[in-house]
C-alpha cells in the first residue's frame, strides 16, 4: 500500500501548493497587501523568477484562491474569499511556532 493511497490526486495537489515555502509566502504577503499586487512585484517579494511565479498563481487560481487580471502589459492578482481564509489559516500555524 502506497503511503499516500488514502488521499486523492486533488489533496495532493493541494499539498504542493500549501506546503511549500514560496506559495505559502505568496498566499500569505497577498493577503497583507494594502495596495494592488504585480505578479512582477509579488515574484520579488517571495525571490523566484517571474516564469515560476506565474505557474504557481496559475494553480492557485485553477484552485478557486485567486483571480488573476490583465490590464494592458500589467497584470494583477488578488485573493478570492477562499484564498483569503487559506491564508489567514496558514498564518495561524505558522504564528503558533
Amino acid at each position: 500500500m502506497e503511503k499516500t493511497q488514502f488521499l486523492d490526486a486533488k489533496k495532493l495537489r493541494m499539498l504542493d501548493v500549501f506546503l511549500r515555502k514560496k506559495p505559502s509566502l505568496a498566499l500569505i504577503f497577498l493577503n497583507n497587501s494594502k495596495r494592488k499586487v504585480y505578479i512582477s512585484a509579488l515574484a520579488k517579494k517571495v525571490d523566484c523568477t517571474y516564469s515560476h511565479i506565474v505557474k504557481l498563481l496559475q494553480k492557485m487560481e485553477k484552485m478557486g484562491l485567486v483571480n488573476l487580471s490583465k490590464n494592458g502589459r500589467t497584470k494583477t492578482i488578488t485573493l478570492t474569499k477562499k484564498g483569503k481564509e487559506i491564508a489567514e489559516l496558514m498564518e495561524k500555524v505558522i504564528f503558533l511556532f
